[in-house]
C-alpha cells in the first residue's frame, strides 16, 4: 500500500472514530506529531514567559526562588498525565469542556468550557504584551508611545498594546487563513525556540560569575515575613509559564492519529518546558553580572543578555525571542479558537450557529478565530497606560486556567474513586490506550491537591502582586473580582444558552453519555 494511501485509510479512520461522539469531521486534519507537540510547547513559550516573569520570581524569592520550578513542574506533571489518558479516550477539540463534560455532565462541562475559554483569551492579551519586554531593546525605533520602554512604566504599557494589537492582528490573520500554514509557522517557530534556549544556555554558561550552588543561597530573598510568604509569591512565575499543555488536545480533530499522538506530546510539552526553563533560570543566575543592584529583578532576563553578551549577540538572541511570543500568541489564539468551536458546535454559546462555522476553503472556523483576538485587543485597549496591566491580567488568566484544570481532575478522581475509573482501548496503532493503570487515583489525588491549593495562592489578594501602586482596593481584590464576575457572567450565559435552544420544547441541555460509552475505544 502506497503511502498516500495509508494516510487515506487512516483519515478514514479517524473520522469513523469522531463519528462515535457524535461529530461529523469539519476541521482539516493536517497537523502531525511534531506539529501537536509544538502546539503544547508554544502555548507554554519558555522563552516568552520566563523572559516575562523572571523579573517577579527573583524579585519576590531572590536566587531561592529557582526551587519553586521543580515544585511546580511536578505538580504540573501529575495534571498531564491525568489530560494523557483522556486525550486518549476523547480526541476532540475544546478538549477542556469535552473531557469536563463526560466526566462531571453537561453543567460541569459547560462551565469548565466558558472558564477556559475566558482564561484563553486574557492569556492570549498576556502573551501579546511580551513584545513589549523585548522589542524595544533590540531596536528603539519600537517605541512607538512615549519614550520609556519598561512596562511597568505609562508609556511602556501604552505601547505594548500597541505592539500587542498589530500582533493578534496578524495572528487572527493567519489563524484564519490556514491550519497547515499555521502548524509550519508554529513548527518552525519551536524549533527555533529549542534552539534558542540550548544557546542561551551554553553562552551564559560560559560567561558565568558563579557556580550552579547559586541556587542555594537566599540572597535578595526577603525573610522579613518568614521565607514562606516570598516564595509563594515568586511560585506564581513557574505557575504561570507552565500551563497550556492541554493544548495539543484541542487540536486532537486536526492531527492525524491522534489517540497516539496526543498523550505522548502533551507529556513532552511539559517535560521538555521544565527542563528547558530549570536551565534557563540556572544559567540566568549564574552569568548575571550582580544580583544585588537591583537590575535583576527590574530589567529581568533582557538585562543579562545584553550585559553579558554584547550587545549584538544579545539582540540577536532577543530576537529569536521575539520570535517566540509571536508563535505563542499564535498557538494561545489557535487554542482558544478551538474551545469556542466545539462548544458552539454543540449549542451551547451565544451566536453558536455563526461560531461553530467552519469554512470550505481554510477548513478553519474563522468566526471563533475572530472573536478571541478581537477580545483580546478589547482587553488591552481599555488598559490603554496602565502600568499594572500585565501582571494584574497574567495573574488572573492564569487562576482561571487552574479552576478549569480542577474541572478535569477532580470529577476524573471522584470517578476512579467510585470505582468506575477510565475504559480500556486500542489506539490507531492497534496498541493499549494511555494509562496510569494503578497509579492512576495517586496521580490524580496529586493532580487535585496541587491545583486547589495553587489555585488558592492564585486568588489570593495581595497588594505586592494585583496592586503595588495602590490604585485602589480593586486592583488588591482583581482575582477575587475575576472569579466571581466570570462564574456570574457564566451562569446567567448558561441559563440563557438552555432556555434559547431547548426550552421551546420542554428540554434542558442534554446531559453527557456515561463514559464508558463515550470513549470510543
Amino acid at each position: 500500500m502506497s503511502a498516500s494511501s495509508a494516510a487515506t485509510t487512516q483519515d478514514l479512520s479517524t473520522e469513523h472514530d469522531l463519528g462515535r461522539f457524535g461529530y461529523a469531521q469539519q476541521l482539516s486534519r493536517r497537523v502531525g506529531s511534531y506539529a501537536s507537540f509544538a502546539a503544547g510547547f508554544s502555548f507554554v513559550s519558555i522563552l516568552t514567559t520566563v523572559f516575562q516573569l523572571f523579573g517577579l520570581g527573583f524579585g519576590f524569592g531572590g536566587t531561592a526562588f529557582f526551587w519553586t520550578w521543580p515544585i511546580v513542574l511536578a505538580g504540573q506533571l501529575t495534571v498531564a498525565l491525568c489530560f494523557a489518558e483522556l486525550a486518549a479516550r476523547y480526541p476532540l477539540s475544546g478538549a477542556i469542556y469535552q473531557w469536563a463534560r463526560r466526566l462531571g455532565g453537561a453543567v460541569v462541562g459547560w462551565f469548565a468550557g466558558w472558564t477556559m475559554a475566558i482564561a484563553q483569551i486574557i492569556t492570549l492579551a498576556t502573551a501579546a504584551i511580551a513584545l513589549q519586554v523585548v522589542l524595544p531593546t533590540v531596536w528603539p525605533g519600537f517605541q512607538l508611545v512615549g519614550t520609556d520602554s519598561a512596562l511597568a512604566s505609562k508609556d511602556g504599557a501604552a505601547n505594548a498594546v500597541v505592539l500587542a494589537c498589530l500582533l493578534l492582528a496578524a495572528t487572527t490573520l493567519l489563524n484564519a487563513t490556514s491550519v497547515r500554514i499555521t502548524a509550519i509557522v508554529n513548527s518552525v517557530g519551536v524549533t527555533c525556540e529549542l534552539a534558542g534556549v540550548v544557546l542561551i544556555v551554553v553562552l551564559l554558561t560560559s560567561r558565568a560569575e558563579r557556580g550552579p550552588g547559586v541556587v542555594l543561597h537566599t540572597t535578595n530573598l526577603d525573610s522579613s515575613t518568614g521565607y514562606v510568604v516570598p516564595l509563594l509569591i515568586s511560585a506564581l512565575m513557574a505557575a504561570y509559564v507552565l500551563v497550556g499543555f492541554d493544548s495539543a488536545g484541542e487540536l486532537s480533530e486536526e492531527t492525524h492519529k491522534p489517540r497516539a499522538t496526543t498523550p505522548r506530546t502533551i507529556i513532552r510539552a511539559v517535560v521538555a518546558s521544565g527542563i528547558g526553563g530549570a536551565f534557563l533560570i540556572v544559567a540566568a543566575l549564574m552569568a548575571a553580572p550582580s544580583l544585588t543592584d537591583g537590575n535583576l529583578a527590574t530589567q529581568g532576563l533582557p538585562y543579562v543578555l545584553t550585559s553579558r553578551l554584547g550587545t549584538t549577540a544579545g539582540k540577536l538572541l532577543l530576537l529569536d525571542v521575539a520570535l517566540a511570543v509571536c508563535v505563542c500568541t499564535l498557538a494561545i489564539q489557535t487554542a482558544a479558537a478551538r474551545m469556542i468551536f466545539s462548544m458552539a458546535r454543540d449549542n451551547v454559546l451565544p451566536a453558536s450557529s455563526w461560531l461553530r462555522q467552519v469554512s470550505r476553503r481554510t477548513g478553519t472556523p474563522v468566526a471563533a478565530t475572530i472573536v478571541p483576538g478581537a477580545l483580546a485587543a478589547v482587553c488591552l485597549v481599555v488598559n490603554v497606560g496602565n502600568a499594572g496591566l500585565f501582571l494584574g491580567l497574567a495573574s488572573v488568566c492564569i487562576m482561571l486556567l487552574y479552576v478549569a484544570y480542577l474541572m478535569v481532575t477532580v470529577p476524573l478522581l471522584v470517578r476512579r474513586l467510585t470505582g468506575h475509573g477510565l475504559p480500556a482501548g486500542v489506539d490507531e496503532n492497534g496498541r493499549p490506550l494511555f494509562s496510569l493503570g494503578r497509579f492512576g487515583p495517586l496521580v490524580n489525588f496529586v493532580a487535585v491537591g496541587y491545583g486547589l491549593a495553587m489555585a488558592v495562592n492564585l486568588g489570593w489578594p495581595r497588594a505586592a502582586v494585583y496592586d503595588p501602586a495602590g490604585a485602589g482596593w480593586y486592583l488588591h481584590y482583581l482575582p477575587l473580582i475575576t472569579l466571581a464576575v466570570v462564574a456570574a457572567g457564566g451562569l446567567l450565559a448558561y441559563r440563557a444558552q438552555r432556555t434559547a435552544y431547548y426550552g421551546s420544547i420542554g428540554l434542558p441541555l442534554p446531559a453527557a453519555a456515561p463514559i464508558a460509552e463515550s470513549a470510543g475505544a
